[in-house]
């Protein structure tokens, strides 16, 4: 442990760390998706999606 910083004290947490790496891969995945079945079919598959949910 560095000198003067105590683990109380840093900057990020472990799950703000987590949160933030599996925001990013949901991001990726949605860029994928969109790059593979194009813009029409991706919107298409979450507005079905999203009536399923509602």
């Amino acid at each position: 442990m560095r000198a003067g910083i105590a683990p109380s004290e840093r900057s990020l947490s472990r799950p703000l760390v987590l949160a933030g790496v599996a925001a990013a891969g949901l991001l990726v995945a949605g860029l994928w998706g969109w790059a593979q079945y194009g813009a029409a079919v991706f919107y298409e598959m979450i507005l079905s999606g999203l009536a399923f949910c509602l």
